[in-house]
């Protein structure tokens, strides 16, 4: 009888989450548009989020796919959220997070339903919050227009023969004394975070094709390495989001340089998937087929349109307001100690080793 008195109390602290942030969200788009359309329905090429109320929208093929190679068995999958919801509310009471089966499942499927992984990249996922202020305070696509305006990226409308869509970068875009580099990082988060809604993302992954055409010193130098490690730890640890291929196209010589500085930050896993073509379109064709990529690049999709995902993202304005523009989520929470995070104290060693390779740079440029 214990026990079960246990269970019930634990079930009604989740409904209580759960109908919070569903009622929010309801309320804060009842505001704005009809309940029946969603902001991202006015863009039939991206495939909508699950509803509300978790109803699995994979097809057969995925669902073998994600049971191959992600360990999700169709018939345990709501038991496994279950399992991980009991230990957030055991082991994490007062973080203020999302609970409902749809947000869980992104975390469980990129780390293959390891509850102890997936729950510590949840914990690494609000702790990149309180870690950079500056990327995530007020954190919503109205204000990183100036960034989707310049074309610094978009997401092709075509993904790849394996499901995975592309996200497009073209850091040449850039100039230093445009805005700050965090700027970038900020319209990169939301793209990841907009990416990631559908399932059929959180089985296929995602795909990067980054133009470096126009990068040049004053590009490569400005980030440093203490900012890229901290970019690197979230896309690898800290987002639940798999990244299977970066196809990097013009390079500069000066690139041999950036990479020095981002590659001892990546796990050797991440370095594999690294992919320089150069301008050589034949080798980006045998990753990423023409038939998906804009005649920019030798494909047959068409002029490349950096204004479809920038109209999807500031669509869905309010969406994300409800994400982000909230109270800290992790206001009371007690957080394992962990690397991943840590913070200005690392400064000093990264910054010495950055001093080592700036010679580098200017060797390649």
């Amino acid at each position: 009888m214990k026990v079960n008195t246990a269970k019930a109390a634990i079930l009604g602290i989740q409904d209580i989450h759960i109908n919070a942030a569903t009622s929010s969200r309801q309320s804060m788009a009842e505001q704005h548009d009809p309940p029946s359309v969603s902001p991202a329905a006015k863009h039939s090429w991206f495939p909508t989020p699950p509803p509300p109320i978790y109803s699995c929208t994979l097809t057969p093929e995925l669902e073998a796919k994600a049971r191959e190679e992600l360990q999700e068995k169709p018939e345990w999958r709501l038991r496994d959220v279950q399992a991980l919801r009991d230990m957030i509310l055991k082991e994490q009471p007062n973080l203020h997070t999302r609970l409902d089966d749809a947000f869980l499942l992104r975390f469980l499927r990129a780390r293959k339903f390891d509850y102890d992984r997936a729950l510590q990249l949840l914990l690494n996922y609000h702790a990149g919050r309180r870690a950079w202020p500056e990327v995530f305070q007020d954190l919503k696509p109205s204000t990183v227009k100036h960034v989707l305006d310049l074309g610094f990226l978009t997401v092709l409308p075509r993904p790849d023969p394996n499901g995975r869509y592309i996200l497009c970068l073209r850091p040449g875009k850039w100039k230093p004394n445009d805005y700050p580099f965090v700027d970038n990082v900020r319209a990169i988060y939301l793209t990841l975070e907009k990416l990631i809604q559908p399932e059929e993302t959180q089985v296929n992954g995602i795909v990067i094709l980054a133009d470096y055409t126009g990068v040049g010193m004053s590009q490569a130098s400005n980030p440093g390495p203490f900012l890229a490690k901290k970019v690197v730890s979230i896309l690898q640890d800290g987002f639940p989001i798999r990244i299977k291929a970066v196809n990097i196209i013009n390079e500069p010589r000066i690139f041999k340089g950036i990479f020095a500085i981002i590659k001892p930050f990546l796990k050797e896993k991440m370095a594999e998937r690294y992919v320089l073509h150069g301008s050589d379109l034949r080798s980006l064709h045998r990753n990423l087929p023409a038939s998906v990529l804009p005649e920019e690049y030798g494909g047959t999709a068409g002029r490349l349109d950096m204004g479809a995902w920038s109209r999807l993202l500031l669509d869905c304005e309010e969406e994300f307001v409800v994400e982000f523009c909230q109270p800290d989520p992790l206001e009371g929470a007690m957080l394992p100690d962990s690397e991943l995070y840590e913070g200005e104290q690392a400064g000093g060693s990264v910054e010495d080793t950055f001093r080592s390779l700036r010679s580098q740079l200017y060797y390649c440029y």
